[in-house]
């Protein structure tokens, strides 16, 4: 019984094992946890990307309605004119707030 008892040195497969077990944790935090970091970064992106996308369109459709039914009824070419306009604006100042290729840096 005392034979059970005593701490034994481990074996070749014991530390082969441990040695394994060491090399997959040095892969794993190396290796595949920036890939699985920049795949989550990618995914929640496009969410975000489309839920935004939605939310603008449906923003968009919102204020022309709004304009049809409430400030032009039964002159809704006022309305495409007024939303033409406004993203005609909106593009130029975003066009003219642009930078060079060389100056982005």
């Amino acid at each position: 019984m005392t034979e059970a008892s005593e701490p034994r040195e481990p074996d070749l497969v014991d530390r082969l094992l441990a040695a394994f077990d060491h090399l997959l944790d040095v892969v794993h935090d190396k290796v595949l946890r920036p890939i699985i970091m920049a795949a989550r970064a990618l995914a929640y992106g496009f969410i975000i990307v489309l839920v935004a996308l939605v939310f603008v369109a449906a923003l968009i459709i919102g204020f022309i309605r709004l304009l049809n039914i409430y400030a032009f009824h039964g002159h809704e070419w006022i309305t495409y004119a007024s939303v033409g306009a406004a993203s005609l604006i909106l593009g130029l100042v975003i066009w003219r707030r642009r930078r060079p290729l060389k100056l982005r840096k």
